[in-house]
């Protein structure tokens, strides 16, 4: 399912598109070009800008008859470089650009680190794009697709981004369907399909990854659901919004933290802020490097970040999440080492729930996946996600819109 949401958007901005997959060879670069040769017959202008072939016939084959816009070539080797040639689309300024792989990162010297920023000078410039994105490249999900996987992924884009399109579409694919694909030589070449097979493609990890995807899309339909209700809010709430704060110590189990109460704050639609209380005179160095990392972090995944200074850690902890009108609080699972100490300060725990007044406290532990955690949602056994609305999985294209009005949830 789709829409068309153009009259919601500033006339001078061009519209998002974005079809997602679970894995590589899933469909999504199809679907792109596919998309691309509609709108072209429907008298669009259209390039191809970005979109990498891999050497496979069929993406070839529907490459073809799309004007496309090259790379610029290394100086002196006639060799093309990775990522687009943003000034001649911008000065061709085309109706419609097909820019593949949202998370691609850019060659040293180019205008962007990243092709996501690209595409926003292209919106920007009232150009419509239409994009790719894996699953394991949003960047919320990287610790869980390291967990399902055993590989990290190298390069991620902000959630938000994603988020922002005016449509997403979901290419749905079984596990069965792309091994089939991977085995036929359709992804890729012979020897490193097999490799494939044995590790990352095994038929657990896509099934995984398969779930990961229909989760995160549920999530965020409910959220832009509860967005786009008169007041944008769910009922009942009043004028409130939910808001989730992680505390962190500075340690590196910060990272983690930030990505789990991120994933929990998408799933209600709530706003995420993280928060580090040290003592007067502000943290010690060692953590400061930790502490800027984490905060680019929440900021990526569309936060906040606060900076606390107080004699009582728990209790300026207390303060800060009743001041914002704090729904859940998370914290790390009290494990002392000479090092790291998630929670160094006595009796933590039990002041905070004690304190709480309402608050709800998620104590999150630093357990393998072996231990009993969802191999999706990285989630520890018991710690369910809340989940809502219509299951409608099934199908091979799920969509939502910028104002879903009904949420699907799995």
């Amino acid at each position: 399912m789709s829409a068309d949401t153009s009259h919601q958007a500033p006339a001078t901005r061009g519209h998002l598109r974005i079809y997602l997959g679970c894995a590589p060879g899933a469909g999504t670069t199809c679907a792109l070009l596919g998309e691309g040769h509609r709108r072209a017959e429907r008298g669009a202008d259209v390039v191809a800008a970005g979109v990498e072939t891999r050497g496979r016939p069929g993406t070839e084959a529907l490459l073809a008859g799309l004007e496309v816009i090259s790379p610029p070539t290394v100086a002196g080797r006639g060799t093309a470089v990775e990522g687009i040639d943003l000034g001649p689309i911008l000065a061709r300024s085309p109706q419609v650009a097909l820019v593949d792989d949202l998370a691609r990162s850019n060659a040293p010297g180019a205008r962007h680190a990243a092709r996501w920023q690209d595409v926003e000078d292209l919106l920007a410039a009232g150009i419509d794009v239409i994009s790719t994105v894996s699953v394991p490249h949003l960047e919320s999900l990287s610790d869980v697709v390291a967990k399902i996987t055993g590989t990290a992924p190298r390069r991620t884009v902000p959630d938000p981004v994603v988020r922002a399109a005016d449509e997403v579409q979901l290419v749905d694919i079984t596990p069965e369907v792309l091994r089939d694909r991977m085995a036929s030589g359709h992804i890729y070449p012979p020897q490193q399909a097999e490799a494939a097979l044995r590790g990352w493609f095994q038929a657990g990890n896509l099934a995984a990854l398969r779930e990961l995807a229909l989760l995160w899309l549920a999530a965020t339909l409910v959220n832009r659901s509860q967005r786009h209700r008169p007041g944008g809010h769910a009922p009942g709430l009043g004028s409130a919004r939910e808001r989730v704060v992680v505390a962190l110590s500075g340690g590196p189990e910060g990272e983690a933290l930030i990505r789990r109460a991120a994933r929990i704050a998408a799933r209600s639609g709530a706003d995420l802020l993280a928060v580090h209380a040290a003592q007067p005179g502000g943290p010690a160095a060692t953590v400061h490097a930790a502490l800027a990392g984490q905060r680019r972090l929440t900021e990526s995944l569309g936060g906040s970040y606060h900076q606390l200074a107080g004699e009582d850690i728990p209790a300026a902890l207390l303060a800060f999440a009743h001041a914002e009108n704090a729904t859940r609080l998370l914290l790390g699972a009290a494990r002392h080492t000479r090092r790291w100490p998630l929670l160094p300060w006595p009796g933590t725990t039990q002041r905070l729930v004690r304190g709480g007044n309402g608050i709800a406290l998620h104590i999150v532990s630093r357990a393998p996946t072996a231990s009993g955690a969802s191999p999706a949602t990285g989630e520890p056994a018991g710690e369910e996600p809340t989940r809502e609305g219509d299951n409608d999985g099934a199908g091979h294209l799920l969509a939502w819109p910028r104002a879903a009005s009904r949420a699907v949830g799995p």
